[in-house]
């Protein structure tokens, strides 16, 4: 393997998967050494090479900066890498297990071009084993390599958090790891000449892989408790907000709050463990618990906002509700694994009518993904009910006098993200 210092060496990578990981990965190795970056959809390649980013991380201005990175389709425009960077997502099916469908489709296009020498890594979300038990095999299988004599591997896990534009792929410190010892030097070197927050060399491929997949398992088990806590408080009258605000007054106290967890990291990777856990004879009882937990959150806020039309003496069957954000959290337009959906769902349940607006999803996107055509802030008088689930910044500078007016007399303003102040709204968590 070749080491990377000050001098010119010959590694020419390719970046498989151009989502939210994929692209700032290749624009900033792109400005270090030759990189393509390939994605299977014909249509988001034909963006980028227009400078359009429909994921919102990268500006115009970035792409057009970016005029040494080739963007393709076509798996033989590759074949000529040594270095092979694999950013595909890794979802869970519907009975909630790790579906590796995407990351096994990428090991073996990616065996179809491995030549002798060849390093191949991995930055997509799994549980400790899978790169090795899994995606190597895939490779043996497809190019007639044999690893670590023909062919190395290495695992870097993203952490990359959508729509931040303060904690950036260069500004967070990256765990690498490599399958042997030098492969992890030359993995970690080659990191460490993009990532100016450093990096973190892991002992082993598992050992970044378990890293990795207990970041956002410990959030999730986090929200979770912030979550029951609010269902107790509830009960007892209290604002959840107000007691997590007196309890953050001592110094270590952990500031998480409640809210609809969903996403393609903290609302999945506990799965992709607690699989790994089941399969070695281990039942998770902690990290199931948060799991249900958060997944029920959505039937607790209709419930709560039913409860409040029901006081108000408002019907609710045949209601109109308005839901301000789709996406999986603020001022980003990915709609992945969104529990507002799951929200919306259990309202129409009841027979109620609801509208979303969200402007930052992709129409067409909410269409094709959920059915739903957002609306626009437009009628007035129309909506007994709104529930601000996504604290999209639009929606702060919408202002509540505003919101109000698109309600009716007795409206009831449900707000899930503290956009406004307790006095202006009628719930909060």
């Amino acid at each position: 393997m070749n080491k990377i210092d000050n001098k010119v060496i010959n590694f020419r990578l390719a970046i498989i998967g151009l989502g939210y990981v994929g692209l700032p990965l290749a624009l900033a190795f792109s400005k270090k050494f030759p990189t393509i970056g390939y994605d299977i959809n014909r249509d988001r390649i034909s963006d980028l090479r227009n400078q359009n980013d429909t994921t919102l991380e990268l500006s115009k201005d970035e792409l057009n900066d970016a005029n040494t990175l080739k963007f393709t389709s076509d798996v033989s425009e590759i074949s000529n890498s040594n270095i092979y960077i694999i950013t595909v997502p890794t979802p869970i099916n519907i009975h909630k297990q790790p579906d590796l469908s995407p990351l096994v489709s990428a090991s073996r296009m990616i065996g179809k071009v491995l030549s002798k020498g060849d390093l191949v890594i991995y930055e997509s979300t799994v549980y400790p084993g899978a790169t090795e038990e899994i995606c190597i095999p895939e490779l043996e299988r497809i190019s007639g390599l044999k690893y670590n004599i023909d062919f190395f591997a290495g695992y870097s896990p993203e952490r990359i958090n959508p729509g931040d534009k303060k904690h950036r792929l260069t500004d967070i410190v990256k765990v690498t790891s490599g399958s042997n010892a030098e492969v992890a030097q030359v993995v970690d070197e080659l990191y460490t000449a993009i990532i100016d927050a450093g990096t973190f060399k892991a002992s082993s491929i598992r050992v970044a892989e378990a890293a990795k997949v207990i970041e956002n398992t410990q959030r999730d088990v986090n929200i979770a408790l912030v979550n029951e806590l609010a269902m107790i408080f509830s009960k007892l009258n209290l604002d959840t907000s107000e007691v997590l605000e007196a309890a953050q007054t001592k110094w270590n106290f952990m500031p998480f709050k409640p809210g609809l967890v969903g996403g393609h990291c903290i609302g999945v990777d506990p799965y992709y463990l607690t699989h790994k856990a089941q399969e070695v004879g281990y039942h998770p009882e902690i990290i199931l618990a948060g799991r249900r937990l958060n997944d029920n959150m959505p039937n607790f806020v209709a419930s709560q906002i039913i409860k409040q039309m029901v006081q108000k003496r408002v019907p609710f069957e045949g209601s109109k509700i308005l839901i301000l954000g789709l996406t999986f959290k603020e001022n980003c337009p990915d709609l992945r694994n969104t529990k507002v959906i799951d929200l919306i769902e259990e309202l129409r349940a009841y027979q109620i009518d609801v509208d979303v607006c969200d402007p930052w999803a992709c129409r067409s996107e909410a269409k094709s993904l959920y059915e739903i055509d957002l609306v626009n802030l437009t009628t007035k008088n129309k909506y007994d009910a709104i529930i601000i689930s996504v604290g999209h910044d639009q929606f702060k500078k919408f202002g509540i006098t505003a919101l109000r007016n698109l309600g009716k007399p007795h409206l009831t303003i449900y707000d899930l993200k503290e956009t406004f102040s307790k006095d202006e709204v009628d719930l909060r968590f």
